[in-house]
């Protein structure tokens, strides 16, 4: 937890920037497996943990913007719960830590709500992202679930973007933590993987090193031999020679705040001819977008010329043809490069996606339809104190390659023939985390290896 100085001024710059009404923002509960005692991982609602600091489940805060008055709303434990989870602080200690001066038991927040609404005076909201937040919802306000996002608060949502997609110094802290934690489970999985060795026992141990750390992961982890499918999370099969190993993840510190990071390398000692020039056409795609990171920049102008560098690759090995600038336009890039160039991170792996892409990553502004760059999660013109991924890839996805080949879907740049050749290849990425600057950008954390000769210098400590 920082300073309750911290958490007393976010509040009241929220307050200040939303002007009028009442705030209403619900925590988090516990989430059943199988049975209701039987739970999992408990995680704070991220906008509740940025504005309170408080990993607890079943809390509520109410926040009067006229008048100032910020209420934890929520129940202390009784006896019967104290057996079984042993001494807690009690609410009135919790909302006295980060400056919150009145609390009320569970029981009171419709008759508070009510009151805001018999007052005519508008209750701000968020669009809520678990059934039984959308059932409270129901009950106070009377909403049907299916209409509640339509009824959330953009003048909410945008204050809360326009503060949490600026990292403080003491944010930027905690972040580097969980990156450097992350490339302590990349540098692992370097390490270990080899012939024989199950995807299952690379997931286990990354996972360990994120929870031994005090902290867990910060999305589920992907860890395939199947790099061509983006968001790969079985861990059933059992790595054999000449494949590429995929690793994306990340691992989240126990405030919350999140790492996330790629990385590809042979199963082998060494890369083959063919998965080398591959892997290299991306790393200058990354390297390209790194070049560009700037204040004022849009992102999704560097994600456009990154896919230029890709389709420049391609045409290079014969897999596309014609004018780049064309091809890119018309999206044919994405028949390798099917998904956006990175997104914004902190205490969400993908940051306030709960909240909406179309204001966290694009300022209200409409996105594409195309595909591929509907994919794009982040397209805003970048600014000192964003964070966000860097993280093209190349993949050969089968079923993307026949369907593109029966409709004749940007024949003119697509070769076919070569593409179907390498069907079975898989796919690769490297992905790191960046704070923008004042002039530039800095990489957070401690660097991977990405260069062919630093990865197959990593990958010998494994034979």
């Amino acid at each position: 937890m920082f300073s309750k100085q911290t958490y007393i001024e976010r509040r009241k710059v929220l307050r200040e920037k939303v002007g009028s009404g009442v705030i209403l923002l619900l925590g988090n509960s516990e989430s059943p497996m199988n049975y209701a005692d039987n739970t999992y991982h408990f995680r704070q609602d991220s906008t509740f943990l940025y504005y309170t600091g408080i990993q607890h489940p079943e809390l509520a805060l109410v926040i009067d913007c006229e008048s100032g008055k910020e209420i934890l709303i929520g129940d202390n434990y009784t006896i019967d719960d104290i057996v079984w989870m042993g001494q807690q602080p009690t609410i009135e200690q919790r909302a006295l830590e980060v400056g919150i001066s009145s609390t009320a038991d569970t029981n009171t927040l419709g008759s508070i709500v009510l009151n805001a609404v018999k007052g005519e005076r508008r209750v701000h909201f968020l669009p809520p992202y678990r059934p039984d937040n959308k059932i409270k919802l129901m009950d106070l306000l009377k909403i049907h679930p299916m209409q509640l996002n339509n009824s959330a608060s953009v003048e909410l949502i945008m204050a809360i973007v326009s503060q949490r997609n600026i990292k403080t110094a003491e944010e930027i802290i905690e972040i580097e933590k969980a990156v450097n934690t992350t490339v302590e489970m990349h540098l692992a999985a370097m390490r270990m993987v080899r012939p024989g060795i199950t995807e299952a026992q690379v997931a286990a141990e990354v996972t360990r090193i994120a929870q031994a750390q005090n902290g867990n992961l910060s999305f589920p982890v992907i860890a395939t031999i199947n790099g061509q499918t983006l968001h790969n999370h079985y861990h059933g099969n059992t790595v054999v020679d000449g494949k590429l190993f995929l690793l994306d993840c990340g691992a989240e510190t126990s405030m919350g705040y999140a790492g996330d990071m790629s990385s590809t390398f042979p199963t082998g000692k060494k890369f083959t001819t063919e998965q080398k020039e591959i892997y290299n056409i991306a790393l200058s795609a990354h390297e390209k977008a790194i070049s560009m990171l700037a204040p004022g920049v849009a992102f999704k102008d560097i994600h456009l010329a990154t896919a230029k560098v890709i389709t420049e690759g391609m045409k290079s090995m014969g897999f596309m043809r014609g004018n780049t600038n064309d091809a890119v336009a018309a999206g044919a890039h994405a028949m390798f490069f099917p998904c956006g160039l990175g997104h914004m991170m902190g205490l969400d792996v993908h940051d306030m996606e709960d909240l909406g892409e179309v204001f966290v990553g694009y300022d209200g502004s409409e996105k594409s339809k195309q595909f591929g760059l509907k994919s794009l999660r982040l397209g805003r013109p970048l600014e000192a104190g964003n964070v966000l991924t860097i993280e093209p890839g190349i993949y050969f996805i089968p079923d993307l390659i026949d369907k593109w080949r029966a409709e004749g879907h940007n024949a003119e740049f697509l070769n076919f023939d070569k593409i179907d050749l390498y069907r079975n290849f898989g796919g690769c990425r490297n992905e790191e985390d960046f704070l923008i600057t004042s002039d530039g950008a800095r990489l957070l954390g401690k660097p991977l290896p990405k260069t062919v000769a630093d990865v197959e210098t990593e990958r010998a400590k494994a034979f």
